[in-house]
């Protein structure tokens, strides 16, 4: 019996120790197969971000990224676009373009300050600005320009030969005939006999705005030009009405201001009106056309 015994126990040992022995060949192979399983995912995130590095590189080096060398060579190339200029000519935007090299940088590196401050450099310019698109790469050139406010002219069948803007800036004939969307006031001077309107300053600027603005706030009727070639015998010319306004001073918007008080007694009048006089401090005159 004890003999039976021995023998059911080493046979219960070596099954114990086969059973240990598969499990840890298990083990061992599951410890494999997740370290293989590691490497493996180590293996292809090293793939995938070498051929990320080489997507980029590549799309990097892509030719769309860059401007042509000829794109500042017209207006209608098509990697240039120039938008909201109504007084400058195209042909002086791209002169002043070419004072700047093409980029020869991928588009979004390229700094346009050059190009901005040749374009604020042409006079009726106030500012620029500039954005840049990709595929293709172009650029996109927005002109803001100053409001044109006064026209010159020596006479009133000819054409202005200068302008004056808002901020009095005094811009020739190489800008000019402005487009028909912009209402100026039209002047007539010859710039000589003692009030040259090359050396008319802002304050000059904005008498003659407020002046023609109170004539039409107070006529309701357009107004045609501002003569002052004889600066101290100055007239006013609208639609069917002449207005002598004598000097042009501080006075004269405050003269103009009359004019509600008059134009029902000129609607009336049968005879044709020479002028009106408002030269006279507190007096109102008109000079009927004999």
């Amino acid at each position: 019996m004890a003999n039976e015994e021995n023998e059911l126990d080493d046979e219960l040992n070596i099954e114990h120790i086969k059973t240990r022995i598969r499990r840890n060949k298990q083990e061992r192979h599951v410890r494999k197969t997740n370290m293989w399983m590691r490497r493996l995912r180590m293996l292809l995130r090293f793939l995938f971000i070498l051929a990320l590095m080489f997507l980029c590189y590549k799309l990097i080096r892509m030719h769309q990224w860059y401007m042509s060398p000829k794109a500042f060579d017209s207006a209608d190339s098509p990697y240039l676009e120039i938008t909201n200029n109504k007084i400058v000519p195209k042909y002086y935007i791209i002169a002043a373009l070419r004072k700047s090299e093409v980029p020869k940088v991928p588009i979004y590196m390229y700094r346009t300050d050059e190009i901005e401050e040749n374009l604020k450099s042409l006079p009726p310019v106030e500012n620029v600005y500039i954005r840049r698109f990709w595929f293709p790469a172009r650029l996109q050139i927005i002109i803001q320009e100053d409001t044109p406010l006064i026209t010159i002219a020596p006479d009133e069948k000819v054409e202005p030969i200068a302008f004056f803007t808002k901020t009095g800036k005094l811009i020739g004939r190489d800008y000019l005939p402005l487009d028909k969307s912009f209402k100026t006031i039209k002047v007539l001077t010859y710039g000589t006999k003692g009030d040259d309107y090359r050396h008319w300053d802002i304050a000059k600027i904005e008498l003659i705005e407020k002046l023609a603005k109170t004539v039409k706030l107070g006529t309701k009727v357009p107004l045609e030009y501002i003569d002052l070639r004889t600066p101290n015998d100055v007239y006013i010319q609208l639609k069917d009405i002449r207005i002598r306004l004598g000097e042009l001073d501080d006075t004269a918007p405050d003269r103009a201001k009359r004019l509600p008080s008059i134009m029902p007694q000129v609607q009336t009048l049968d005879k044709k009106i020479k002028y009106i006089d408002l030269r006279w401090k507190d007096t109102n005159y008109i000079k009927l056309d004999e």
